[in-house]
């Protein structure tokens, strides 16, 4: 028979005897669950029992209500443990739960009729000794009944727990007999295997002994017929085959001794390959990592923490080379387990000559393989940390050695040739990508410097080109509010018969004009820094306010009021806030654009409120509206110069003069807003050390005297402008003549010459087609050189002579801004006569 069939049937053998052994094994099991589960229950009922025993004499004693609720439920749950399914199924066990069953009714009876007793003792005292007789006699038959029942239980109890030991004891048994049963299956199939296996393997084992030594004719000569007999058989062919063609032994030793001497070379190769080229894996996934920093800090971490990591070193640490020495830049994990007075500190400085690195610092790999005998006091210091052996390798690049890689192991002799080679090309990689990061950081501070001049540039650029058109229209927006000035102010000073308001009008008109001129002579403030000669005065904000609030009324209550619109406008003044230093135009010209601003965020109406308040610090000035709000990139630029959300309606310039306003101020300008919760901007003016005394609202300047009677010359382009000073110095009681232009104006100051009727004065516009002002002024100096040329100009005191631009052209004597005052025109007659000019000499 075949081996492979007998292992067959002793497989099946074996299957059969173990479903035999589940098959037992199952039924012991659920006979001894039964019996348990018999147990558990034969336990409960005899804790019901004994729980209405201990009730009874707890109400015999107590009499308590609670007592006897308890009682009542604990026998409807032991009626129902004695009714549940069946697991007494014995005919005994079946007698005691019949007994047990029949007990709880007539113990239940027994306990209502105490508990009548019990009440009827209490409604009836004088049947107390009746009563009480019969109340012993029932709590005696209460008590026999229990222990009856608890007797039933017990037994019960018990025979269940022989139940479980009766069960226990067969599962035992089958459990031996199953053992018994795989013992002796286990030891047939042995037997079996021993003698169809093992011992014709033991003679093929034997045989090729035999023949491994050299005995070509052994014979194995089984004469079994399975699996195993075919093997010798076939193993005899093979030994006749060899004996054949074999050569001799000698010759098989010396070629199996050289082959395996060449397998060991191999094998040699084959580790020192695998070791390069984990070696080449490690370089590559550390430079990988080296590579993917940009910055010098990250690149020496990542080498320090990949070397302790995965090569792996005990002590890590990159020296950069600064002036000299060389100081830690980047210190391993490894550092920390060093004693405290040994452990190397970032930052620490190491001597290069005293310490054996000059070697390391001219390029070249440095490897000390035995340390603790070191005379150099570095390697000294790791020696006596624990360290065995050193590697030093250089940072290279472009020939120039930054810094140098140093690392140790604990052991001596510890870095093999490959390992040093290793650390020579990490070193290259690392400082590479060092080198690669210096030169990035270094790129891109050049892009951002490039960047924030470009910025500068093209806000200088846009800011020349703002200067330009300032420039030009100075001069149109003066010589249109000179006429308006001038008839304003002589209004106020001759028509006595002014009604109050009428008196208060023509003053917010003036002081309007004068917002007007200062703003257009401030309009170069936006590209160029205020000028020293500028005098701050005190101020205050509440004054300011409340002009400001009468200046714009038009503006937040008239002009919305036609469109349905309704604007309330509401003022919060800080009483007794301190004044401040600053020039009043400016201020209230910067309160006005606010206010604008807050007006056109309100299109459908809403709240605007002018509160002033002091911080001890500063005097505050808010501008709050319920208004649309901004959102917060329109928050950041807000203040920029030409940046504005109205469109073609908008210049970009009200809140960029505001800013321009704070910052000749030292003030600062705080904005809040949000979408749709309107906006909040804040002016922060720091407070004198001394307060300045609080000058009146309206402060009348004292009158200047009127010259003596003057011929005078009026040349100007406008007729307006014109007109108005003739007027005004005409009432003064001079003689004016008036020339349209500057070659006009040279013709009748050439011709009051030739009659003998000169001019006792000049005054000349500066901007005037074909015949400048300037023009005017030399051609009179020509003609009388004592003659007073006072120039009025629309640029105010900024006159841009020919190749200087600060200078005043030699033929004026005086300068005028426009629109001129009336004031002006009185102080400078009086200068020009009370002084008088003499020839004007370069």
């Amino acid at each position: 028979m075949k081996i492979i069939t007998r292992l067959k049937w002793a497989q099946w053998l074996c299957l059969a005897g173990l479903a035999l052994a589940v098959l037992m094994m199952v039924g012991a099991t659920r006979q001894v669950r039964q019996e348990l589960m018999r147990n558990a229950r034969a336990a409960e009922i005899v804790s019901g029992v004994m729980s209405l025993r201990y009730l009874s004499l707890e109400y015999a004693q107590n009499q308590e209500r609670r007592a006897q609720v308890q009682w009542q439920l604990r026998k409807e749950s032991l009626q129902g443990l004695l009714l549940r399914d069946a697991l007494f199924d014995r005919a005994e066990d079946e007698r005691l739960l019949r007994s047990l069953q029949q007990n709880v009714p007539l113990l239940a009876r027994h306990f209502s009729e105490l508990v009548l007793v019990r009440q009827e003792l209490r409604g009836a005292p004088d049947k107390t000794d009746v009563l009480r007789q019969l109340e012993a006699r029932l709590f005696g038959q209460l008590m026999s009944r229990t222990q009856d029942m608890i007797g039933d239980a017990d037994e019960l109890a018990r025979r269940s727990r022989e139940g479980v030991l009766a069960a226990q004891q067969q599962a035992s048994m089958v459990a031996a007999g199953l053992g018994l049963l795989l013992v002796l299956t286990v030891l047939g199939a042995l037997a079996m295997t021993m003698r169809s296996v093992a011992h014709p393997l033991e003679r093929l084992r034997r045989a090729a002994e035999q023949v491994g030594e050299g005995r070509l004719d052994f014979r194995v000569n089984m004469k079994a017929v399975d699996e195993v007999g075919e093997l010798a058989h076939a193993f005899d062919s093979m030994t006749e085959r060899l004996r054949a063609t074999t050569v001799s032994r000698d010759e098989l030793v010396h070629a199996n001794a050289a082959l395996h001497a060449e397998m060991a070379e191999r094998q040699g190769a084959e580790l020192k390959v695998q070791a390069q080229l984990a070696r080449l894996s490690l370089l590559h996934q550390m430079t990988r990592s080296i590579g993917e920093r940009q910055d010098l800090r990250s690149i020496l971490q990542v080498l320090v923490r990949s070397l302790e990591d995965q090569l792996p070193v005990d002590f890590a640490c990159v020296f950069l080379l600064q002036d000299g020495v060389l100081e830690a830049s980047c210190v391993g994990l490894g550092n920390a387990l060093l004693p405290g007075e040994l452990a190397l500190k970032e930052g620490a400085q190491v001597s290069i000559d005293n310490n054996g690195l000059s070697r390391c610092v001219k390029g070249q790999l440095v490897y000390e393989p035995d340390i603790g005998g070191a005379e150099f006091p570095f390697p000294r210091r790791l020696a006596r940390g624990g360290l065995g052996s050193l590697v030093l390798a250089p940072l290279q690049a472009e020939s120039v050695v930054f810094g140098v890689l140093a690392v140790a192991r604990n052991a001596p002799h510890a870095f093999a040739s490959g390992e040093c080679e290793f650390l020579r090309q990490l070193s290259e990689h690392a400082a590479l990508a060092a080198r690669q990061a210096q030169l990035y950081g270094a790129l891109q501070q050049a892009y951002h410097t490039l960047h924030a001049t470009q910025q500068s540039v093209t806000r200088e650029e846009r800011l020349r080109a703002l200067g330009q058109m300032a420039s030009g229209i100075a001069h149109d927006i003066n010589n249109a509010i000179s006429p308006v000035a001038l008839y304003t102010e002589s209004l106020l000073e001759t028509e006595q018969g002014l009604s109050p308001a009428g008196r208060s009008n023509l003053q917010v008109i003036a002081r309007a004009i004068d917002d007007v001129a200062a703003t257009v002579a401030r309009m170069r403030e936006l590209y160029r820094r205020r000028e020293p000669q500028v005098e701050l005065g005190p101020l205050s904000l509440n004054v300011l306010a409340q002009q400001v609030v009468d200046l714009t009324r038009a503006r937040w209550s008239d002009m919305p009021q036609q469109r349905g619109v309704v604007i309330s406008m509401k003022l919060e003044l800080a009483p007794g806030l301190p004044s401040i230093m600053g020039v009043d135009s400016e201020i209230r010209e910067a309160l006005t654009n606010l206010v604008f601003n807050a007006v056109d965020a309100m299109p459908d109406g809403g709240a605007l409120t002018l509160r002033t308040r002091s911080t001890g610090e500063h005097a505050l000035v808010d501008v709050i509206d319920s208004g649309v709000g901004m959102d917060e990139a329109t928050r950041r630029h807000c203040l920029d110069p030409f940046f504005t959300t109205k469109g073609e309606r908008g210049s970009g310039l009200g809140l960029a003069t505001v800013n321009s306003m704070a910052e000749r101020h030292s003030a600062v300008v705080q904005v809040q807003s949000a979408l749709g919760a309107g906006t909040t901007v804040s002016l922060a003016f720091p407070l004198p050390q001394a307060h300045a005394s609080m000058p009146p609202l309206e402060e009348p300047a004292a009158r200047v005297p009127v010259a003596e009677p003057m011929r005078l010359l009026v040349i100007d382009d406008d007729p307006a402008v014109l007109a108005s000073m003739r007027a005004i110095l005409q009432r003064d009681g001079h003689v004016v003549v008036a020339a349209d232009g500057g070659a006009a104006g040279i013709e009748q100051f050439r011709a009051a010459q030739a009659s003998s009727q000169p001019f006792d004065a000049v005054f000349s516009d500066l901007g005037m087609p074909h015949v400048d002002g300037r023009k005017v002024a030399a051609s009179i100096k020509e003609l009388s050189p004592g003659t007073p040329v006072i120039l009025v100009t629309g640029w105010g005191q900024r006159l841009i002579p020919e190749g200087d631009v600060e200078a005043k052209p030699a033929s004026v004597d005086e300068v005028l801004s426009k629109p001129p005052r009336v004031r002006e025109l009185r102080e400078v007659l009086l200068k020009v006569n009370k002084v008088g000019y003499s020839p004007v000499h370069d």
